[in-house]
């Protein structure tokens, strides 16, 4: 039976892809890399929910100008905070969730710390979170499993009852690296074709509470 539930977050219990990825083509604009609208958006799908570090990597930026874009990408995303929303129905579902007899949540995010806090301030249900993994507490990151094995030792949880619900192949990557089940979020992801072998598909988050 799942009494464990790990969450990552962008994608799957918040939209932000308004306030992080045109802020990174803003970013990268600045230091002279220019792509056509079409490269534009198969960028911003394809880097959304991974961290920022990779992204870059991805992109070949070289490794001598990561920080300064980086230092960038983060001023013009604090600038869009007002596009980051409560994906409809997440908050109910995890009231819902929240509330079954031995059952843990946590999070296992590429987030920093700061954008953690900030996310904490505006959505009332993270306070659901009893063990919260962000980019700065493991050293590797999805699709390496390491943030949600140090999830499920936190929340004291095995393979067998935990699961992991992210909205990327990432996460889908990660949770089965892990050894552990994956819900696909197809309500919030950019790329829902690519997470079809998930082990459960939510088109809604009020699918969370079939799982058993």
């Amino acid at each position: 039976m799942i009494t464990n539930f790990i969450f990552d977050i962008d994608g799957t219990l918040i939209d932000t892809s308004e306030m992080y990825m045109p802020a990174m083509i803003m970013a990268l604009a600045d230091f002279g890399y220019h792509y056509s609208p079409e490269e534009e958006t198969k960028y911003q799908k394809e880097l959304f929910g991974i961290t920022g570090h990779d992204s870059l990597v991805q992109l070949g930026i070289p490794e001598d100008q990561l920080s300064e874009i980086l230092t960038r990408w983060n001023e013009y995303t604090n600038q869009r905070k007002a596009y980051m929303r409560s994906l409809p129905g997440i908050a109910e579902a995890l009231d819902q969730l929240a509330q079954r007899p031995q059952t843990q949540l946590a999070v296992a995010t590429s987030k920093k710390a700061p954008e953690y806090a900030d996310f904490t301030q505006r959505f009332a249900f993270a306070k659901y979170f009893k063990v919260v993994i962000k980019e700065e507490d493991t050293r590797k990151h999805k699709p390496d499993p390491e943030p949600l094995l140090a999830a499920m030792q936190g929340l004291a949880g095995n393979p067998e009852n935990t699961i992991y619900v992210g909205d990327t192949i990432n996460d889908l990557k990660a949770a089965h690296a892990a050894g552990m089940k994956f819900a696909g979020a197809l309500y919030g992801s950019s790329q829902p074709e690519k997470i079809q072998s998930a082990d459960f598909l939510l088109h809604q988050p009020a699918d969370l509470l079939t799982i058993k």
